[in-house]
């Protein structure tokens, strides 16, 4: 079959009656590329032309969008549950290759309840696909606090390093330690302690700013954020944030040697995935050492 050109491509995605969008995968910002109009009209009034972590944080929610962000990178096809406008629907990506290694996918949405199948059949599918995403959550979670654990953040790191490189920008680490925490564990107990660092982890999540920003737990007093920010100043106001978010919680921490409440230390690393130093990962590295 000859190669068809993109004005087709354009007509056929047009006149599907499901919702498609296409996007650059190989970009650290996710462009969208094209959007049909079936996708436009489940959009609404949310803007459809811009990155599409922020596109899908508009429409699925902060949550799905951080989950959906990681099936992105993991490169595979995906199948998520997900809620939109109130409806529960099912968001299939999948990968695509382009010319000059350019690298896509393409996003279907659609409407579970309003599919012909049987509601039984309905049901099931999204039972399966919810027991699917928990056997992969339980993989790649921190059992304690439920964001991502290190092995998983580590891929998460590669991924984005390596698009980083293609693009020759930066990327930002920090590190989060709280401070005096084997005090408070010897305090209050490690049922308690789980509970602190579950509030903590909540916390720094809701302090993200973009979709395709990622938090992990590290060990036993540790977190540590990702962020594509290339501004080192932007990037230590971002972390003052979480730290003062995190104060803010009023844990109270009898033992701390600088404050009745706990707190944490921050440590910022922005780095250039330009080829002529170490990667981002080594920081991970010279922390496990110490």
């Amino acid at each position: 079959m000859s190669s068809l050109t993109v004005d087709v491509l354009e007509a056929v995605l047009t006149s599907s009656a499901d919702p498609v969008l296409l996007m650059r995968t190989d970009r650290t910002d996710w462009p969208v590329e094209l959007v049909n109009p079936a996708f436009a009209n489940l959009a609404g009034g949310v803007e459809v032309d811009g990155p599409f972590a922020l596109v899908c944080e508009a429409l699925f929610g902060r949550d799905s969008a951080l989950e959906i962000s990681e099936a992105i990178r993991s490169g595979e096809q995906t199948r998520l549950p997900v809620e939109c406008a109130g409806r529960e629907c099912v968001l299939t990506l999948v990968p695509l290759s382009g010319e000059d290694d350019a690298r896509y996918a393409a996003v279907y949405v659609r409407d579970v309840a309003g599919t012909p199948p049987a509601t039984d059949d309905a049901a099931l599918s999204q039972a399966l696909l919810k027991a699917k995403r928990r056997i992969r959550d339980l993989d790649r979670d921190d059992p304690v606090t439920g964001l991502l654990n290190e092995r998983a953040f580590r891929d998460v790191l590669e991924h984005d390093w390596a698009v980083a490189a293609r693009e020759h920008s930066s990327l930002a680490l920090v590190r989060f330690e709280l401070a005096d925490f084997s005090a408070y564990i010897d305090v209050f107990g490690r049922h308690a302690s789980d509970s602190c660092l579950r509030r903590v982890g909540r916390a720094i999540r809701r302090c993200l700013r973009r979709a395709s920003d990622v938090v992990a737990r590290l060990d036993d007093d540790s977190f540590v954020v990702l962020s594509h920010a290339a501004d080192e100043e932007g990037v230590r106001s971002f972390a003052a944030r979480i730290a003062a978010a995190v104060r803010e919680l009023g844990l109270h921490h009898p033992r701390s040697r600088r404050d009745r409440f706990v707190t944490v230390d921050f440590e910022v690393e922005v780095r250039a995935a330009n080829g002529d130093g170490p990667p981002l990962s080594t920081v991970l590295d010279r922390d496990s050492e110490n």
